[in-house]
């Protein structure tokens, strides 16, 4: 017979397999080899080497994960002949305490537990024959032991030794046995700590028969994909930046993980793996917006409306019918026919979507413990800005601004950072989409001073009714580079928003003009970006006079304040 591998046929039963009964059902010895894992669940395919006779079959996967979305089962493979695939089952199988059981184990720790039965024996019939002996020494004084029906004096010297040697040597052995004893409980304590911990009765496995139609006898591979759910990855970054010197530029590197943890029943081993940004187990559209109708109420129209009349109960046999053709629609949907022998790899990134696959095999207990995997790592180009906002704090922050120049977006995560070998925290990142910008902190720059002091601060009270209220208030912050290198420093100030017509915020015009009047539209927040040389300092005056009636009271806020009646 050719071994030339011919693709499998994916078809619904009905159509390609005759009527004629199936042969006894086939286990099959699969393994996990492939895992995609999206940020809410995974994708697993299990291969399995496939020898059948000609004719009909029955192939069985036992004890799978018993999260597997049935809907998402696919069967396909390749074989020395043709091969048609049909129906495609999944049974529930409750968990059976005894599957996990370790027959070498289980009968290491009968032989112990026979011992210790012996033993106890032994110790049983030592405590007897002690008890004896003690019995004997109480009473044998008394005991008839000549004519004269007493043990005569001269004998009480042997009597105890008799006693003593006797008690001594049964003493001994029982501390013999009671060592032994308890270093076999210690034993077989040891072993059953190691038993595999069996599967809950809430839990149980699935199996997923596959009915299959041979032309000929043949041998071949037959792969299994579901997805399941209880898995997850989350991005997670390390940012390395050496902040340059005179005679070299500043780098960041910008290295990509994955932390993924899996709690699916089945533990992956030596698997090929895949991290997907797919959200799987999310819409896949946008909601139906419907439209919102807004009318003035009418306490009367509630009452005037009828109450509608229930529904007439559908009838049994047509509930029945209904859910009966359901059911095949979802078989059907679950067998439709696919070439077996066309398989599209996962692109590493794509215009929806980003996939990582991981060098090397991965393995990972289905115990929840959480693993990091390198998904990448890149060394950029930063651009490095100190910024100050002296109003709340005059501490200078180092920032680092760098464009994602990878296919792949930067995902939502927490980012260990490190800024000339040294650890400064932890911060994290917004989602970045390639070509986007983004901004890391990294930390206090302790060479960029600031200082930041009121000028003056005058109000106005008013000398009549009627009249307004003013409050001038002027401040100077003073900044120095006190690195050797030039520096670029932006300076954040905060000019007061009024939200009603009758307050009015107006900027002196002794303050320094801003590079930028609303930063990162925000209003009101202003700025003054320069280029500071090695030691240079520069001044900015900022001042603002308010003007509101004189009989209303001014509140200041971080958000919008509601206006008063």
């Amino acid at each position: 017979m050719s071994h030339r591998l011919l693709p499998v046929l994916l078809a619904g039963i009905a159509p390609l397999l005759p009527v004629c009964a199936f042969a006894a059902d086939i286990d099959l010895a699969s393994q996990i080899g492939e895992v995609t894992v999206y940020p809410d669940g995974a994708s697993v395919v299990r291969t399995a080497p496939l020898r059948l006779p000609a004719g009909a079959s029955t192939v069985i996967f036992r004890n799978l994960s018993p999260s597997i979305d049935p809907a998402s089962i696919r069967v396909e493979g390749e074989a020395s002949a043709r091969l048609a695939i049909g129906a495609v089952d999944v049974r529930l199988v409750p968990a059976d305490p005894k599957a996990a059981a370790n027959p070498e184990l289980e009968r290491r720790i009968d032989d112990l537990r026979a011992q210790r039965e012996s033993l106890k024996a032994a110790i049983d019939a030592a405590e007897g024959k002690k008890a004896a002996i003690q019995r004997f020494a109480q009473a044998g004084a008394s005991r008839p032991a000549d004519e004269n029906g007493i043990l005569p004096v001269e004998k009480w010297a042997s009597a105890w030794d008799a006693v003593g040697e006797g008690l001594a040597k049964v003493n001994e052995t029982l501390v013999d046995l009671n060592r032994r004893s308890t270093r076999l409980d210690g034993e077989i304590a040891a072993l059953e700590a190691t038993r595999p911990r069996a599967a809950p009765p809430s839990a149980p496995r699935r199996d997923v028969t596959v009915g299959l139609d041979a032309a000929d006898a043949l041998e071949g591979t037959l792969r299994l994909t579901y997805r399941v759910s209880g898995a997850s990855w989350t991005p997670t970054y390390d940012a390395r930046l050496d902040t340059g010197g005179r005679d070299r530029k500043p780098s960041l590197e910008i290295v990509r993980r994955a932390a993924v943890q899996q709690k699916t029943g089945e533990d992956w081993t030596g698997v090929t793996m895949t991290v997907s940004t797919v959200r799987a187990a999310r819409g896949t559209a946008a909601p139906d917006v419907p439209p919102l109708i807004v009318n003035l109420y009418d306490p009367s129209y509630a009452m005037r409306q009828p109450m509608a009349a229930p529904a007439p109960a559908a009838p049994a046999a047509a509930l029945a019918a209904r859910q009966e053709a359901a059911a095949d629609q979802e078989r059907a949907r679950k067998i439709t026919t696919m070439p077996a022998s066309v398989e599209t790899a996962t692109s590493e990134s794509a215009p929806f979507q980003s996939a990582f696959k991981v060098t090397g095999p991965v393995t990972l207990a289905a115990d929840g413990v959480q693993r990091n995997l390198v998904l990448s790592s890149r060394r950029l180009d930063p651009t490095l800005l100190v910024r100050t906002a002296p109003a709340l704090d005059d501490t200078a922050y180092l920032e680092a601004s760098f464009v994602n120049d990878e296919d792949a977006p930067l995902l939502p995560g927490l980012v260990q950072l490190q800024r000339d070998g040294t650890a400064i925290g932890r911060g994290r990142i917004g989602l970045v989409a390639s070509g986007d910008k983004a901004d890391l902190g990294f930390g206090a720059d302790d060479k960029v001073k600031v200082t930041r002091v009121p000028l003056r601060r005058k109000e106005n009270e008013p000398g009549w009714i009627g009249s307004s209220k003013t409050d001038i208030r002027e401040f100077k912050t003073v900044v120095r580079n006190l690195h050797d290198t030039p520096l670029r420093i932006a300076v954040l100030d905060q000019l007061p928003v009024s939200e009603n017509s009758a307050v009015t915020v107006e900027l002196l015009s002794t303050s320094t003009p801003a590079t930028e009047k609303t930063v990162g539209d925000k209003r009101g927040v202003t700025g003054w970006t320069w280029d500071y040389q090695p030691g240079e300092q520069k001044e900015i005056r900022f001042g603002y006079r308010l003007k509101w009636p004189a009989d209303r009271d001014l509140v200041f806020g971080a958000g919008p304040v509601p206006l008063s009646r």
